[in-house]
């Protein structure tokens, strides 16, 4: 007897033939959340409790904000407002924050910092979506903040382990 195999198979995602940029910010945050898995097996080794616990909850996120342009909208005010509340607590730490840091440092600290571009790469793909269809000025908000918490979490990350940031001084804006 021989068995018919399915389709499926053959399919890394449903929608992957789509001429809709939709795809393409699905692709990208489903990249956000792989990475956000990276960082936290990182940061387990590394012990940063902290961060980890902050992460877990992160991650489950992402993948709601990759799902709430084509189907329906799961990040919440409530979300919002406790990853506000994550970024106010990190940058009460610091008081240097207008410094720009190289991305660098600990292992987790720059897998950190790759899920900080990750964030912003997924707010630039959700704005082309935004040209082809509303999309909730919330998941904007979220993807501009969670960028910015990926740079304050890897900040910490280093600094919780006694590693220095390295000040990048731009030789193309400002005084360099």
């Amino acid at each position: 007897m021989t068995k018919t195999k399915s389709k499926a198979r053959y399919t890394c995602y449903p929608f992957m033939r789509e001429k809709s940029c939709l795809v393409d910010y699905e692709i990208r945050t489903d990249s956000l959340t792989t990475r956000i898995g990276e960082a936290l097996a990182v940061l387990r080794d590394e012990q940063q409790h902290e961060e980890v616990a902050i992460l877990e909850h992160l991650q489950p996120l992402a993948y709601h904000v990759n799902g709430s342009v084509r189907g329906r909208m799961a990040i919440t005010q409530q979300d919002l407002d406790w990853l506000d509340g994550v970024y106010d607590r990190y940058i009460a730490r610091r008081d240097d924050w207008q410094n720009f840091y190289l991305p660098q440092g600990t292992k987790g600290a720059a897998l950190l910092h790759v899920c900080r571009s990750e964030a912003k790469k997924s707010y630039r793909a959700l704005h082309h979506v935004s040209t082809e269809r509303e999309v909730d000025e919330m998941l904007f908000s979220f993807l501009g903040l969670l960028a910015n918490v990926f740079f304050v979490l890897a900040v910490a990350v280093n600094d919780n382990q006694d590693t220095e940031e390295i000040v990048f001084h731009s030789k193309s804006y400002g005084k360099g």
